[in-house]
């Protein structure tokens, strides 16, 4: 689940590997050699408050501070990489962007609902680093990552390619006592954007003009090669979407050489193409065979019913009423595969 295996690792994904490697280099920067500067880097809305130190805001906002919170929120960040190919680096960029700024918000509004209604200061003991960003980014991952199963366990429940990413988020959220003041307002800050509440992305967004300065400045340095070892399929999918894809490429390509076959076939037989031979499960219809000279006929179930739309597309691209028809019902009204043997004949 987290290697590039079956992936293109941070291919078409600066912004990502940015964000995997200059905050993390500064975080064991900071723990290793530069502790006397950890200070400057602490989140602490209390110092905001009361001695208006604004910059806090920034950078206590940016690097982690405790390894283990460095750790987790790098791995889900090399996950969440598929947003930013699906999406484009500026958009996903906007989406950092916004969700960061709501997210302070939110931590002002929380700590102050948890004083007055439990009388616990939590302002000075909040987590530093990119953390809502990346809780905000499992509101997209939620809402538009397909669940696909790998493997069941007790009855009911099962491991699933999304199962591993969120025990990841629940092992970051149980990291810090107050941590999850940020989680909460991280994913109700992902929501506000996502759905657009009030507007906030006719506000909160980057300007073409930065987007084209960074692309210009900094893709060069965080850009990655294109693989060259696996095939191109599957961009903005986790690994397990990338393996069934590619199982799926291997079975329709299979599929068309076996058309192919029948179709080289067809004038020696002196007919139509034998649907039968290639999908005997799905269509069964008049067969006709010839034993000792005689012809006798097989009991057949009613041919498949061909939606009147997909054979309006087929034709719309050339194809004859008699081919889409043929097609379709062999595929069992799959309009990819009939599509894709069509055009290859």
């Amino acid at each position: 689940m987290f290697t590039s295996t079956g992936s293109s690792g941070l291919y078409k994904a600066p912004l990502s590997k940015s964000l995997l490697l200059v905050p993390s280099a500064l975080s064991l920067l900071l723990a290793l050699l530069l502790p006397h500067c950890q200070k400057f880097f602490v989140y602490d809305l209390e110092a905001v408050k009361e001695d208006f130190q604004i910059w806090r805001l920034i950078c206590g906002r940016i690097i982690c501070l405790d390894l283990k919170d460095t750790f987790c929120s790098s791995l889900l960040i090399y996950n969440f990489r598929i947003f930013e190919r699906r999406y484009g680096s500026r958009k996903f960029a906007s989406f950092l962007l916004g969700s960061w700024v709501l997210s302070a918000v939110g931590d002002f509004i929380l700590v102050e609902a948890v004083w007055y209604s439990f009388g616990i200061t939590a302002a000075r003991n909040l987590p530093s680093g990119f953390l809502a960003p990346v809780f905000a980014l499992f509101v997209p991952f939620y809402c538009s990552i397909p669940r696909v199963q790998v493997a069941r366990i007790l009855g009911p429940l099962s491991i699933t390619n999304k199962t591993l990413i969120y025990i990841l988020g629940l092992q970051l959220f149980t990291s810090g006592s107050y941590i999850w003041i940020v989680a909460i307002s991280g994913l109700i800050s992902g929501i506000c954007y996502s759905s657009d509440v009030f507007q906030v992305r006719q506000v909160l967004y980057v300007p073409g003009w930065l987007a084209k300065f960074c692309s210009w400045a900094l893709e060069p340095i965080f850009s990655s090669s294109e693989p060259t070892t696996e095939a191109r399929i599957g961009m903005g999918a986790t690994v397990d979407i990338q393996r069934q894809q590619r199982m799926e490429l291997l079975d329709r390509q299979l599929m068309l050489s076996q058309f192919a076959q029948v179709r080289r076939q067809r004038q020696q037989q002196g007919g139509m193409i034998n649907w039968n031979r290639l999908f005997p499960p799905l269509r069964q219809r008049r067969n006709v065979n010839y034993q000792d000279g005689r012809r006798s006929e097989q009991p057949v179930s009613p041919p498949l019913e061909v939606s009147e739309e997909q054979v309006a597309r087929l034709m719309e691209m050339g194809f004859s009423r008699g081919d889409a028809l043929e097609a379709l019902r062999a595929s069992n009204n799959d309009l990819n595969v009939a599509t894709n043997f069509l055009l290859q004949h």
